[in-house]
């Protein structure tokens, strides 16, 4: 059994690009730790292996229902499915079976990159794998390193990891590995699990995840059926790993240098007190790994330690429970922050020292007020859900605003080939909390966006500002009306993406055609929301991998009644209506309107369950 060891490694930088003229590339998460004090052990784990290199690129694709079962495991730039018995009308989809030929797939798809970047085809391939306490983790990465041991690579296992550390671990010294995978369905049930994928470049994009999950498509279709064969050699050994508390560290590092403190440097964080709820997902580490040891009192932080089945609420900084226990331990213990983090820690939310939540557009305006001013004037990409008084936060700072397609990959993207063009663009944040810098490699990482709000924090005390981090957002104006309202696509799995594209398709048509009297597809300007936030004015667009539009319904007189963002979900067979009014019952009204005027009178309610609209109206 050869051993593997890791060697040294020297932080590569990533690149970037923009909407109007080049290809987009953008980074991912990083990986973290918790309270395990055993990390520095070495365990060596043998891939049952037996070989095989699978289809080459570009074959044909795989016939039928068990292929297309693979598939359907897309899930934008992720892979994402039912790993455990218990969801109503869900079968199992995610098996050790899938998982092994997808993990191969990424394998043999990292090498062939490798190859194409390098002119010469690598000897060695050295990938990092990390998961969250799911249930399903351990069975599923057994399954996880023998697909990638097939594919010839080694395998270095970092154990309960973060994503965005994940990433990290393509980067940091001592590491530096070729590509990395992340096992984690982030805020989903328990029962669910999935794949996030990353090289040096950043995550993967929908395109090349449709790529890989064909070519496994063709593996598992092969080995259900008996045939399959081949193989690279000698499973390698995997090796466990400490990427975590080299990561807690970098955090720690950039707090220390971007603060200084005048009188204690090292602990610059000592007065502060600082309540973390983790939702007994991945983010535990950053309470003890980088809050205390940088001088932090972390007393009244919630659900700690991981626990697979999410027993308290689900690990999400938009959950209301969530916020609320949160707030409530901010205030009990008198706190000057408040962090909520999801299951991988790739999105989070904070509350101020008043008790007040900040998440959603807030959180896109405290971040945009805190990275205007470092970078005056800079552009800020978000999702087409955000709300008109958003944008005039920005633009009231001096900044720009570009709305794009909802998605984290696709706001990241933009970001990426915004800056390419030559538009200086440094914060890139979806509504749901995922959030990247330009400094920190176009990586959307929960863990250092709280670190950027905590040097805010220090920074103000120091220079004896009054209010904390919540008096930067004051100015915010707010929808009248927040709604959130989605529509299951019924019938057959296998129909539900082309049925979804079809009704919101429709919903862009009846617009168009003047069947929706007062309804005006939007348009924000940099790109165009009038065409859904679908189409880029470059040469090389972002894959599309679901569609949406914005429109705005104005009464009468030609006010302005709201908005309503319509899209099909990557996660889910169902549509999502976001809307927003101006005034109270505005959304009522907007409801009212489409469930008569396009939902019932365009017949989509024969595969569309639109129950929650109607009991919304009613």
């Amino acid at each position: 059994m050869a051993m593997v060891t890791t060697s040294p490694a020297t932080v590569q930088p990533s690149s970037c690009k923009h909407t109007s003229r080049g290809a987009a590339r953008c980074c991912p998460p990083p990986l973290l730790s918790w309270k395990t004090r055993s990390f520095g052990q070495q365990v060596t784990t043998r891939a049952t292996a037996a070989s095989s290199r699978g289809q080459p690129a570009g074959v044909a694709q795989a016939g039928g229902e068990e292929g297309d079962s693979i598939r359907r495991l897309q899930n934008g730039s992720d892979v994402r499915g039912v790993a455990l018995e218990g969801e109503k009308g869900r079968a199992v989809d995610l098996t050790p079976l899938a998982v092994e030929a997808i993990a191969e797939s990424f394998g043999e798809w990292l090498r062939e990159e490798e190859l194409r970047l390098r002119g010469q085809e690598p000897e060695q391939l050295r990938v990092s794998v990390g998961r969250d306490p799911r249930l399903s983790g351990p069975r599923l990465s057994a399954a996880l390193f023998a697909g990638l041991a097939r594919a010839g690579c080694s395998v270095f296992d970092m154990g309960l990891a973060t994503t965005p550390a994940c990433f990290m671990s393509t980067i940091l010294p001592r590491f530096n590995y070729d590509g990395s995978i992340m096992m984690t369905a982030s805020h989903l049930p328990y029962t669910r699990n999935g794949l996030k994928f990353f090289t040096k470049r950043g995550g993967l994009t929908s395109g090349d995840v449709e790529n890989i999950c064909d070519r496994a498509a063709h593996k598992y279709v092969a080995r259900k059926t008996g045939v399959g064969g081949g193989g690279r050699g000698t499973p390698p050994v995997v090796m466990r790993v400490d990427l975590m508390s080299a990561y807690a560290q970098h955090l720690r590092d950039i707090i220390k240098q971007r603060v200084a403190h005048p009188t204690h440097y090292d602990t610059p964080l000592r007065g502060f007190k600082v309540v973390v709820n983790a939702g007994n997902g991945c983010g535990g580490f950053f309470t003890w790994d980088v809050l205390e040891k940088l001088g932090a009192d972390t007393t009244g932080s919630l659900h700690l330690e991981p626990d697979g089945r999410f027993p308290n609420h689900i690990p999400n900084p938009e959950d209301a429970t969530a916020m609320s226990l949160t707030r409530g331990a901010v205030l009990a213990q008198g706190a000057d922050l408040g962090v909520v983090f999801d299951t991988d820690v790739d999105r989070s939310g904070v509350v101020d020292a008043g008790g007040a939540a900040i998440n959603g557009d807030r959180l896109i305006a405290l971040m945009s007020a805190i990275v205007l001013g470092e970078h005056p004037g800079t552009m800020v990409v978000t999702d087409a859900r955000a709300s008109d008084g958003l944008t005039r936060f920005v633009e009231s700072r001096g900044g720009r605003h570009c709305l794009y397609r909802v998605g984290y990959r696709n706001v990241i993207d933009k970001g990426v080939q915004l800056n390419a063009d030559g538009v200086e663009t440094h914060l890139m944040m979806e509504t749901t909390g995922h959030g990247a810098l330009k400094e920190n490699y176009f990586l959307d990482d929960g863990a250092y966006m709280v670190v950027k709000i905590i040097i805010e924090m220090v920074r103000m005390k120091l220079a004896g500002v009054e209010g904390g981090v919540g008096s930067l957002i004051r100015d915010l104006q707010e929808p009248a009306e927040s709604v959130l309202l989605r529509m299951d696509v019924m019938g057959e799995p296998k129909d539900a993406k082309e049925r979804a594209t079809h009704a919101v398709e429709a919903f862009k048509n009846y617009i168009q055609e003047d069947k929706l009297f007062g309804w005006v597809l939007d348009d924000c300007g940099d790109c165009s929301v009038a065409e859904g936030c679908l189409m880029d004015t470059n040469n090389d667009p972002i894959d599309v991998d679901a569609h949406m539009y914005r429109a705005k319904l104005y009464d009468e007189n030609q006010r302005a009644v709201g908005m309503v963002h319509i899209r099909q979900s990557v996660h889910n067979p169902n549509i999502a209506l976001n809307m927003q009014s101006y005034a109270p019952g505005g959304c009522k009204s907007m409801a009212k309107d489409l469930l008569e005027r396009f939902l019932l009178a365009s017949g989509l309610n024969g595969f569309l369950d639109i129950s929650q609209v109607e009991k919304f109206v009613q």
